[in-house]
């Protein structure tokens, strides 16, 4: 769990940097503006909000939820999707403990978090604008499957033998080692991979082209190269 506890530190880290500054205040200050009726009292910033999401955050159950639900509505809005992420973090966890962490597919548990966490941002992002009242229990539903499906894939693909395998004893460039995965399960991401090495497609221009954030875009192909490439 090193890895993992190092990247989600790293993510803490960054919230606690961005939670009580100027561009959280006026986030906060919005949220509560839209949703009167929510109990808001005391959420100065987003800091506060996600302290107010706790257990021990001083509101009920249905409260929690109905804030939560308000902030996915909200989430076009980055400020309020960060701090959605944030509140979902030990969800998302949770699920990677119910995953395993991707074991028999990752050979490091922060490999799978770092996916889980991207695969969350994109939800959120796609998802922005939708009232769902039971927001978080469809998120982390929403990234149990994917998650679910993306390890079936990777062990499927596993398990196709390919024909170049056995030629990377011997030193053979990386379009060649690419191009023997065109017609295979890893097509995409080795036409992907080129076109970011060779190409040099943008990643912005990339991740538009496959309707996925960059960040996951970017850990699929990390995952790939790790995995079928070095």
């Amino acid at each position: 769990m090193e890895t993992s506890l190092d990247s989600l530190t790293a993510l803490r880290r960054d919230w606690h940097w961005r939670c009580h500054r100027t561009g959280s205040c006026e986030a906060a200050a919005r949220f509560r503006d839209a949703h009167p009726t929510l109990p808001l009292t005391g959420v100065d910033d987003l800091g506060d909000l996600v302290g107010a999401l706790e257990v021990h955050g001083g509101r009920s159950m249905l409260e929690r939820a109905a804030i939560v639900q308000a902030m996915l509505v909200d989430a076009a809005d980055a400020e309020i999707r960060r701090a959605l992420l944030q509140t979902l973090l030990p969800g998302v966890i949770s699920v990677c403990r119910r995953l395993r962490f991707g074991q028999g597919v990752t050979s490091e548990s922060g490999e799978f978090v770092g996916l889980a966490l991207a695969t969350t941002s994109e939800i959120l992002a796609q998802w922005a604008g939708e009232d769902r009242p039971y927001a978080a229990l469809d998120v982390l539903s929403a990234l149990r499957g994917r998650l679910r499906r993306w390890i079936l894939r990777e062990k499927e693909s596993a398990a196709i033998p390919t024909a170049a395998a056995a030629t990377w004893a011997e030193p053979v460039s990386l379009d060649v080692r690419l191009a023997a995965y065109l017609g295979g399960p890893h097509e995409r991401l080795a036409r992907l991979t080129y076109q970011r090495v060779y190409d040099e497609r943008p990643w912005q221009a990339l991740a538009n082209a496959e309707h996925v954030s960059i960040p996951a875009l970017q850990n699929e192909l990390q995952f790939f190269a790790r995995r079928y490439l070095v």
